[in-house]
């Protein structure tokens, strides 16, 4: 019997190029992962180009998988295993591996043409570069010809099925039987018989060559215990999925139709795509010629009893801000997801930041103040959907989700909530016709607390009214260039906004003390590293907590007070201090700026170093 590593957790990246399968490759092993009972994260990581030139680097593309039987937060720092499919796909990623990892590489890709196109003047497999790794070599191209060379394909179709031989291999490598990806296959091909075979072929003989060739004498099979997860079903799911089954299920609790109007921008698009499937849940999708069209659509929805949501990433909610503020004015609800990427301009379309948080709590013209809520998780993602959605038709406003190209692609395992337990969403309905009332003006009498308005549908008997982007009266809602009215108007539009503090909970901490020396506020998909970063350091009797902010504005009531029981503030996040300046100017503090804009997410490591170093610096009872 072979023998098996049993690890608590581990860190696998595959890479190679574009056309090489590396997505769909990930997200089968994840499949099996799941199934296992494994906790897990993924990244994926791939490039701009739609189909960079073969064997370079800018088209290298990869996925990352972090599996255990502990807690996992995060993709993980420094891969343990990498596949590496070619020259180019080596040297992107060499420098992110852990010493001692095991590196298995494509041999037969490494020719001289392939090394010099990845950059390279020696081949590292000679040169020492891969001395302290462990490292193993197939000829997966050739080999996976010669697995499927009886069904009759060409060279070039019998290549596209490496990515299946190398699965094979992995599920070896990870003491996994291959029958869940072989059902997955032959559902996936039904229709075309030889490229199931052939796929079918290539995973069985990778799997096959792992226990038969000399390759059992470097690998040993690593098995990793399933985790242990509360009492429920579980599932896979990513950020786009989650956030759009959170927004169906919102218009199921506000018994409303939803509308989604969108145009394809880079990683927001994938929410489209998810939604274009829930059309039995009452779900509404529209792809307009461009962002203008797309934010101005969704208020029409709004306007015509629906709950609109947009989507885009930075560049494309700049086009849609004046429209953003049509609907502010309008004081309808609308929904605006913003998939942060690289800044500014089109910068990093398939990378990952954080810097689009003054855009959206300042982004617009005029003094128009939007409620900003944030998502942690792929998970989290549905929970924010259906609290953005209740704090717009609670407020008749406009409510921006900020989440980013990290987590829309990202999955973890994720317990299928209990719909029926969501507290229904109330709306602002239509108030029956007070004949001693103006009908324009009970339109617009707003509910007190809320300072939301009536949400009364076009047609609505004897509750004519218009709305529109010019000024309009307080009480009458006819437009007025009053400038006494306007400073009143400019009150409730921010006075409702503020108003969301009484309603949201209160802020609470994830780790730590409500009093102490260094608190960590974090926000977004910065949660898993913070997290595991702050634990370690915890770990050693360090005196740290953290909070994680979903609600960025307005903040939860008591931010201030949990502040104030600390010596010092620290605030990392994927920009060059966004949040940093609100909590200034918020609650005249100067926390300590951790920013990292290199389209990745953080390293726990490096925020260890951080947190350590901060924690050092200060002397006790003081703040640094």
């Amino acid at each position: 019997m072979t023998s098996k590593t049993e690890l608590e957790s581990v860190v696998i990246r595959l890479a190679g190029d574009s056309g090489d399968g590396m997505q769909l490759m990930g997200s089968q092993f994840v499949a099996t992962t799941a199934k296992l009972g494994n906790d897990f994260a993924t990244f994926p990581d791939y490039p701009a180009e739609i189909r960079a030139p073969v064997g370079t680097t800018f088209g290298v593309s990869a996925y990352q998988v972090n599996l255990g039987s502990v807690s996992i937060t995060t993709a993980g720092d420094e891969p343990h295993v990498l596949v590496a499919f070619n020259p180019a796909a080596l040297k992107v990623n060499l420098a992110i591996i852990a010493k001692g990892a095991t590196i298995l590489l494509n041999s037969d890709a490494f020719s001289s043409r392939n090394l010099t196109k990845a950059g390279y003047t020696e081949d590292p497999r000679t040169s020492g570069e891969l001395d302290g790794y462990n490292v193993v070599e197939a000829d997966i191209g050739r080999l996976t010809l010669e697995a499927v060379k009886e069904l009759g394909l060409s060279k070039s179709d019998g290549g596209r099925c490496k990515n299946l031989w190398a699965l094979g291999l992995l599920l070896w490598m990870f003491d996994r039987d291959i029958k869940m990806v072989s059902e997955w296959v032959s559902n996936k091909f039904a229709k075309k018989e030889v490229i199931r075979d052939a796929n079918l072929a290539a995973l069985q003989a990778g799997h096959i060559y792992g226990e038969a060739s000399e390759i059992s004498a470097y690998v040993t099979p690593i098995a990793v215990k399933a985790a242990t997860f509360p009492p429920g079903e579980y599932r896979s799911i990513m950020g786009a999925e989650a956030l759009a089954l959170g927004l169906a299920a919102a218009a199921e609790k506000a018994d409303r139709k939803m509308m989604f109007c969108g145009y394809p921008i880079t990683p927001a698009s994938a929410l489209l795509h998810r939604l274009s499937q829930l059309g039995e849940l009452g779900v509404g999708t529209f792809q307009a010629e461009d962002e203008i069209a797309a934010v101005c659509s969704a208020i029409g929805a709004a306007f015509g009893g629906a709950i609109g949501v947009t989507a885009s990433s930075g560049p494309g909610i700049a086009l849609k801000a004046e429209a953003i503020g049509l609907a502010v004015n309008t004081e309808l609800p609308l929904i605006i997801v913003n998939a942060q990427r690289g800044g500014p301009s089109t910068g990093l379309p398939t990378k990952t930041e954080q810097s689009d948080l003054y855009q959206a709590v300042y982004g617009r013209n005029g003094d128009t103040p939007i409620p900003v809520v944030a998502t942690r998780s792929p998970g989290d993602c549905f929970y924010v959907a259906i609290e953005a959605v209740r704090i717009a038709l609670r407020h008749m406003t406009p409510v921006i989700i900020l989440t980013d190209g990290y987590l829309q692609n990202a999955a973890e395992p994720w317990e299928i909530p209990d719909v029926d337990a969501i507290e229904p969403i109330a709306t602002n309905d239509a108030p029956a016709r007070d004949e001693d009332v103006e009908r324009q003006q009970q339109a617009f009498t707003r509910n007190p607390d809320t300072g939301g308005r009536p949400w009364i549908s076009p047609g609505t008997l004897d509750l004519m009214h218009r709305v529109g982007g010019i000024e309009k009266d307080i009480v009458t809602g006819h437009i007025s260039y009053d400038g006494e009215n306007h400073s009143a108007m400019s009150d409730l539009r921010a006075n409702k906004v503020k108003s969301v503090a009484d309603f949201i909970p209160l802020q609470e901490l994830e780790m730590g003390e409500t009093k102490g020396r260094l608190l960590v506020i974090g926000w977004g998909s910065t949660y898993g590293p913070i997290y595991q970063a702050v634990k370690a350091v915890r770990e050693t009797g360090a005196d740290v907590s953290y909070v994680h902010l979903t609600y960025i504005q307005p903040f939860c009531k008591n931010l201030g007070d949990i502040i104030n029981g600390f010596d010092q503030v620290m605030v990392p996040e994927m920009n060059m201090g966004q949040l940093n300046t609100l909590l200034k100017d918020r609650f005249s503090i100067d926390p300590i700026s951790v920013t990292q804009v290199t389209g990745q997410p953080f390293r726990i490591s490096n925020l260890k170093k951080k947190i350590t170093a901060a924690l050092k610096a200060m002397q006790p009872g003081e703040a640094a």
